[in-house]
């Protein structure tokens, strides 16, 4: 890069033109070529479209932009990193991040080496004229342009008369020498006026920047927002290494194995696929607009090649201004050949870098595919398994339910089996649902103890009352119809819930006698010990009842006796049927029957009012009332017969009423 044409000695190319031209020429394309090499994948990458080559492919407007989208795309890196929690996702995304703060570093050299491009070359003033600006700075862009106008005219002024001088003799060669002299003056003063514009058209151009200071203060203010860009490279690469290290500390967390967590896990790896997939897509964005600005920067270096290639072809001149001309025109494109390859080759080298950071992030997206893969089919192996226990559930439950249909018979029994494997059924499969979902064991387990400890708690009446329930259904629990006595509530069974007891209450005058409300009890009360309960023996519905009277004291105690119990007799010799069946049925339901069955029996006692007569005999509760009424009648005819019983007292004193104990 140190050929250039401008460290050759004029004299020594005035005299030897032909061969130093060819050396230039030779050391331009050499030039070319190391530097062209550089950009070689620019080139490739752009075909040279037929454009015109005389527009600047330098454009101030476009850095600024392309910076805040490299650092956007450079920012994703935190939320790319906060996803990685393999040990090789995280060496992965050390490695990316190295290549991304490269990139970033060489979109900061693209846009300084703009920048001073723009700001050093004339070819800066035509850029900002064609994007515009306030009036003052196109007046001044126009009054340089005028002045460089000048002073081209002013050179020209000049070579014409040293050309003048070289065949001029005697009075005519002094008069052209006053001339040169003049056009020399005039050239500096115009030189003098150019620069001075050219001073101030620099000044507007790096005060147009706003408040951070020009492009280029710009571009600094956004360097100085990325810490580990402005830093040396050391400093960056102690840094990457620390993060590696802070990184390589993340524990992997074992694999789940219940479907919650294989869900979890799921859903966590599709979030990473999307961010992967959006990582890749904004280094794409950012790729395409590198390749955008590397585009006219590549066109305008194959012009240039185009150029000296021209230059090379053309056959050899010895006159000294044609020289001149041809070494201006080798100057030009050697500077801006030299400007433009700055720019471009920090674009080159980071389509390479791009290739390599979008072919690790494809290479991460390919290995968390393969994991979405793998977790989705242990999902599914986890569902097919508890859909198979389940089924094995449901079909067992099924053959329980045939079971118990084909060997139970008696309504009430079957009714307590089926609602019993209804009750295994929802245990099991709530149990196989939790183990399924559980992702791991000893979690589940505690949890479902603080689980059980706390509805125990809440909801202990409840729970007692459904344990009552299943006492209550029991071999000599109760059902629906019975008669029963609850807490000195008589009534009729109605209803038998899970955790409570509906009982149409009776009274009143009859025994069956609908007092017309309904009264409802816990199933708890089987556990209260103050709170019995009284109910009818299977298969009976009588109760006993007693009527007594008081006699004189010096009655016939064996005539009394056999009197009141024919009356009483003859009544029950009505219903001797309906007790002979409840009598059978006790039987059958109870291991030892009281001797004597369903038959009234009679007591005598001596109290201080007399000699108390006490019949106690069987009523079917369905006519309770009438048997008490004739049993009544027929006690009173007894007593009138003759002989007369005597009575204790002026009145007839009969007593009826429900034997104690019975319902």
């Amino acid at each position: 890069m140190h050929l250039f044409l401008p460290l050759v000695n004029w004299s020594k190319w005035h005299r030897h033109a032909e061969r130093f031209k060819k050396a230039i020429l030779c050391a331009m394309t050499l030039t070319l070529c190391v530097v062209g090499g550089v950009c070689a994948l620019a080139l490739a990458q752009n075909p040279a479209p037929a454009q015109d080559t005389a527009r600047s492919p330098l454009d101030a407007a476009r850095i600024i932009p392309f910076l805040d989208q490299t650092l956007t795309w450079y920012r994703q890196m935190t939320v790319d990193q906060q996803i990685a929690n393999d040990p090789s996702e995280v060496t992965l995304m050390s490695e990316n991040r190295r290549i991304a703060e490269q990139i970033v570093r060489l979109s900061f050299d693209f846009a300084r080496a703009e920048a001073d491009a723009l700001a050093g070359s004339h070819g800066s003033s035509q850029v900002q004229s064609q994007n515009g600006g306030t009036p003052q700075q196109q007046s001044l862009l126009k009054a340089e342009d005028a002045a460089d106008e000048e002073v081209k005219k002013a050179e020209s002024e000049l070579n014409s008369l040293k050309q003048k001088l070289a065949t001029a003799t005697g009075r005519q060669r002094q008069i052209v020498q006053s001339q040169i002299v003049g056009a020399q003056g005039e050239l500096d003063l115009e030189k003098t006026r150019r620069d001075a514009i050219h001073s101030m058209v620099e000044f507007v151009a790096g005060a147009g920047g706003g408040q951070a200071g020009g492009l280029r203060g710009q571009i600094d203010a956004l360097a100085a927002s990325v810490p580990t860009i402005g830093a040396a490279g050391s400093a960056s690469g102690n840094q990457t290494s620390a993060t590696k290290s802070d990184t390589s500390t993340q524990v992997t967390a074992s694999e789940p194995t219940g479907i919650w967590g294989l869900g979890a896990e799921l859903f966590e790896i599709s979030r990473k696929l999307s961010t992967i997939n959006g990582a890749i897509t904004q280094t794409q964005t950012l790729e395409k607009a590198s390749s955008d600005l590397r585009a006219p920067l590549a066109d305008r270096l194959r012009a240039l090649t185009r150029q000296a290639d021209e230059l090379d072809t053309q056959s050899p001149d010895k006159n000294a201004p044609t020289l001149a001309q041809q070494r201006q025109q080798v100057d030009a494109l050697t500077g801006e050949f030299k400007q433009l390859a700055a720019i471009a080759i920090p674009l080159g080298k980071q389509d390479i870098l791009f290739g390599l950071y979008q072919k690790s992030l494809e290479n991460w997206r390919s290995e968390v595919g393969v994991d979405l893969k793998g977790s989705l089919g242990r999902l599914l192996a986890q569902l097919a398994i508890l859909a198979l226990f389940i089924g094995i559930v449901l079909a067992l439950a099924e053959v329980g339910k045939r079971t118990i249909y084909r060997y139970v018979h008696e309504p009430h029994r079957r009714y307590q089996f089926l609602l019993l494997r209804k009750i295994a059924l929802a245990f099991a499969i709530i149990l196989i649902v939790a183990l399924g979902f559980a992702s791991r064991l000893e979690s589940a387990v505690t949890y479902a103890g603080l689980l059980t400890a706390g509805i125990a708690v809440a909801l202990q009446n409840v729970i007692v009352a459904m344990v009552g329930y299943f006492f209550l259904i029991g071999r000599y629990g109760i059902r629906v119809g019975d008669r029963v006595q609850i807490g000195g509530v008589t009534g009729e069974v109605v209803d038998i819930g899970l955790v409570r007891i509906q009982v149409m209450e009776l009274g009143g005058s009859a025994a069956d006698t609908p007092t017309g409300r309904v009264v409802a009890f816990s199933n708890s009360v089987v556990f209260q010990p103050t709170a019995g309960i009284f109910r009818q023996i299977p298969g009976t519905d009588f109760v006993w009842h007693e009527v007594s009277l008081t006699l004189a004291p010096d009655s016939d105690f064996k005539a009394v006796r056999e009197r009141l119990l024919r009356a009483v007799k003859a009544v029950l010799a009505d219903y001797h049927e309906e007790m002979d069946r409840q009598n059978r049925a006790m039987e059958r339901n109870l291991f030892a029957v009281p001797e004597g069955g369903l038959k009234p029996s009679a007591y005598l006692r001596l109290t201080p009012s007399g000699l108390e007569a006490l019949i106690r005999f069987p009523v079917d509760l369905r006519h309770a009332g009438e048997i008490d009424e004739r049993i009544t009648r027929e006690l009173l005819k007894a007593v009138d017969q003759e002989p007369k019983l005597k009575l204790a007292g002026s009145a007839t004193a009969i007593s009826l009423r429900t034997a104690a104990g019975a319902g």
